[in-house]
């Protein structure tokens, strides 16, 4: 190695980034894995028939299983999911307790997407008065909404929120309800209903990884081009001084 001089500092820069940028690219391929999972998951139980919701209370893992429901929904208490975009139009998800009579448990149905141009005014929306047959399947987030502060306690109804919380509503509202989001598909009192799985599908994390190891290679290149041209000028430097000298 006495023809490899790269100096301290770029040593420890990198020793300090490249296991880094190396567990980042690890980390983007298992998100990747565990999206394509999730979609192969969702495109088999989404072409079962569905249940009702009293079988669907049994299952150890509910996540987009289809779900059969008759009962009303509850337009006193509504949720508007803000910051949804479709097809780069600005808008909520109107989302509504909905009491299911066969089992009596409430659930939180997710009745789509509504255009809110201006915030200056409410999102408009109508709520059934009748008692409704639906079809929907079960929504549960592969992760933990980001939120920047917690949606407040107690506002008013309708209440925007930046994030679907089932268990803190049936809490609040003293109810029984199931644990997750429902999302209604299309038929009556529905809006628009055309929601992606995943915000980011897994060729996008495989894209990123690939990133992530080519920045982790290019350092290494860096390092090893500095410290080679480093101990060449100072093999020149060290001729050059004992010429000099003779």
């Amino acid at each position: 190695m006495k023809g490899f001089r790269p100096g301290l500092v770029p040593t420890l820069v990198v020793l300090a980034l490249l296991p880094v940028l190396v567990w980042l690219g690890f980390w983007q391929l298992g998100r990747g894995e565990q999206k394509r999972q999730l979609l192969d998951s969702y495109a088999e139980r989404r072409t079962a028939a569905p249940v009702p919701l009293f079988e669907l209370l049994e299952a150890p893992d509910p996540a987009f299983a289809r779900v059969r429901l008759h009962g009303h929904f509850d337009g006193e208490h509504s949720l508007l999911l803000d910051n949804r975009m479709h097809e780069g139009k600005v808008g909520v998800e109107l989302l509504q307790p909905f009491l299911d009579q066969a089992s009596g448990r409430w659930l939180l149905v997710n009745r789509g997407w509504l255009p809110w141009p201006d915030r200056r005014t409410p999102p408009r929306f109508d709520t059934p008065s009748q008692s409704l047959d639906l079809e929907a399947w079960v929504y549960v987030a592969p992760g933990a909404a980001f939120q920047l502060h917690a949606d407040p306690d107690g506002a008013r109804w309708p209440r925007l929120v930046t994030a679907v919380a089932p268990g803190k509503l049936w809490a609040e509202l003293g109810r029984t309800g199931f644990a997750h989001e429902v999302r209604q598909e299309s038929g009556p009192g529905a809006y628009l209903t055309q929601w992606p799985v995943v915000a980011m599908g897994p060729e996008k994390h495989q894209a990123y990884a690939a990133q992530w190891f080519a920045m982790a290679v290019a350092l290494l290149l860096l390092y090893g081009y500095f410290g080679w041209h480093n101990a060449r000028e100072k093999r020149h430097g060290n001729g050059h001084e004992s010429t000099q000298h003779l």
